[in-house]
């Protein structure tokens, strides 16, 4: 088969690989019909997060049509049109059960393949799913293709931002970071009841989406996002931070919009050595941190009616189309943000 495979930094190969195989008696295979490209994916592109082998089959975010399945595959048929999280989940440890599937303890990452062991990813025209009946969903009635990619990541993210935000309907809050995940932790902050909301980003094309998804934005080379927020709450801050980053400078922006006794809550993956701000500084505003990976099994099935209600223009982050066989050029485009890009699909 074909797929897009890491070969060092900033290297990305459309090669010609070896097809999935079964290997479990739970396993499927999945044809791919359409992937993605992810903010996560930079870091593996970058070498942000060293030990990936070269050859790796890159991507976690797929949709496409169950083609083989394991003897011990009870709940998927070949023919389903299916849907995954990033990670893959057993269901039954203990953490699958508290909601905390993103760190199931048998569950893996698509795209990560270390020393020989682990996962090859979704950006190719078939991939292995292990567990497959925890995994994996069924794209229900109401939802497309587009939007189950969504579901099975940065839509179950945004929305996992909102939610440790804790949200609460007279309180003023700030999104910093207005790319894919940052949109959709608007849509997901608007949801749970924010009605002063605030989006802060640089990037003209980006603030004017935020907008649209019901935020207000700042551009914080124009304007100071402190001054702008505290001027609607009687000087305080922002009750919640979402920061969706994951660099020192949105980290410290957050600490500096926070009010005290407010919650920072991230889901950007930081390589940094150490948080933007001192434990002291933590103590002396009495902040709550909330950070980690997205347990997006767990959200998927939660989220399912709002994608169905099309309360809000999801897909709309979707701005670049393409051919797997471009998937080169479209992690150029995606990496350095070219022709106002947001989100790159792929197609098998």
């Amino acid at each position: 088969m074909k797929a897009l495979t890491f070969q060092g930094k900033e290297n990305i190969s459309y090669q010609t690989v070896n097809d999935p195989t079964l290997i479990n008696n739970k396993d499927v295979i999945v044809k791919v019909k359409l992937t993605c490209i992810c903010g996560s994916d930079l870091h593996v592109f970058y070498e942000r997060e060293k030990g990936l082998d070269k050859g790796t089959v890159m991507g976690h975010e797929f949709v496409g049509e169950v083609v083989e399945k394991g003897k011990n595959v009870m709940s998927l048929s070949v023919g389903d049109i299916v849907m995954s999280p990033f990670t893959t989940n057993c269901g039954q440890c203990f953490y699958c059960k508290i909601g905390l599937t993103c760190r199931c303890e048998k569950g893996q990452l698509y795209g990560w393949v270390e020393k020989g062991h682990g996962l090859h990813g979704g950006q190719a025209e078939y991939v292995r799913v292990p567990m497959a009946d925890s995994t994996l969903e069924k794209i229900p009635e109401g939802v497309s293709l587009e939007e189950g990619l969504l579901l099975g990541d940065i839509m179950s993210t945004g929305f996992f931002c909102a939610h440790q935000a804790e949200i609460k309907p007279n309180g003023s809050y700030a999104v910093v970071g207005c790319g894919p995940v940052g949109l959709m932790s608007i849509a997901g902050a608007r949801e749970y009841g924010a009605e002063k909301l605030f989006a802060i980003d640089s990037v003209e094309e980006r603030l004017a989406m935020a907008k649209e998804f019901g935020a207000t934005p700042i551009n914080f080379l124009k304007e100071s996002p402190v001054e702008v927020i505290k001027s609607y709450n009687e000087g305080r801050g922002a009750d919640a931070v979402l920061e969706v980053v994951g660099n020192k400078s949105a980290g410290k922006l957050a600490y500096d919009l926070l009010r005290p006794g407010g919650i920072i809550s991230t889901v950007g993956v930081c390589n940094d050595q150490h948080l933007a701000f001192s434990p002291t500084q933590a103590y002396d505003k009495n902040l709550t941190y909330k950070v980690g990976r997205c347990p997006a099994r767990h959200f998927m099935d939660k989220l399912i009616p709002v994608v169905q209600q099309k309360k809000y223009n999801l897909t709309s982050i979707l701005t670049h189309r393409m051919k797997l066989s471009e998937g080169k050029k479209g992690y150029d485009i995606f990496a350095n943000k070219l022709d106002n890009c947001l989100k790159v699909v792929l197609e098998p």
